[in-house]
């Protein structure tokens, strides 16, 4: 029988040493990558087919309770066994959705167990974590057949279109399904609405001039109006007449 793959996520060198460890000693396993964080992680899961991963649950850059969100949508995810050394009020959540986790120091028979019994994580336990989770730092974009992490500090605007959002950066622009409404109330901290289908960064805009519109589909087309100027690029966003106010509020 083929060894189980595995991927082992944990910010500490020793701490992944120590699973590496235990894994080759209970046999029947074979570590085939490791990673600091999630971002590393995913990278890892994008190239390599991977049958479990132990995940840190608080790791700089990505921790293990967003990554998990992130590789629910991968084409074949792993399955999911978190590691910890504290926070009660995880372990508690953890407990009432029966999702596995292990406690550090870890010990060689309960890694066996988890091991054994390892599972993907269902959309309800994938939920129910959202609530131990800071606000999400990356986004997963789905682009020809991979999952993409796109950093939210990258992100200079956000535009509706039709059934999708247009994730804009700097140098490129991505497909996202996810609401507006819902992007705004995630990140309200950082962005602002300027029209019924747009979100800016706040530190993405550079200033406000008056235009004259010609897109038909604005409330606006005709008339001279406001716009955003944004930093990096050469678009400028309409600034809807409802939303007006927010030029002399940022």
């Amino acid at each position: 029988m083929a060894k189980q793959q595995l991927l082992i996520v944990d910010d500490e060198p020793l701490a992944r040493q120590r699973l590496r460890d235990l894994v080759g000693d209970i046999g029947g396993y074979t570590v085939v990558g490791e990673a600091a964080n999630g971002v590393e992680a995913m990278a890892v899961l994008q190239t390599r087919q991977v049958d479990i991963a132990l995940v840190d649950i608080r790791m700089p850059v990505m921790d293990g309770i967003e990554l998990a969100q992130h590789i629910r949508q991968l084409p074949s995810p792993p399955n999911l066994i978190f590691t910890t050394a504290y926070d009660h009020h995880a372990l508690q959540a953890f407990d009432l959705n029966a999702i596995d986790y292990l406690l550090k120091p870890i010990r060689a028979e309960r890694l066996s167990d988890a091991l054994n019994k390892a599972r993907p994580l269902q959309l309800k336990q994938s939920q129910s974590l959202q609530s131990l989770q800071d606000t999400r730092q990356h986004l997963s974009i789905h682009e020809r057949g991979k999952v993409l992490l796109i950093s939210v500090d990258e992100v200079l605007y956000f535009r509706a279109e039709l059934k999708y959002v247009t994730v804009r950066t700097t140098n490129k622009s991505y497909l996202l399904e996810m609401s507006l409404n819902q992007l705004e109330q995630t990140y309200a901290d950082r962005f602002v609405r300027i029209h019924r289908n747009a979100l800016v960064a706040r530190d993405a805009i550079a200033g406000f001039e008056k235009q004259r519109i010609q897109n038909a589909d604005t409330e606006d087309a005709g008339e001279s109006s406001w716009v955003v100027l944004i930093k990096g690029i050469p678009e400028t966003l309409v600034v809807s007449r409802r939303h007006q106010h927010m030029i002399r509020a940022v």
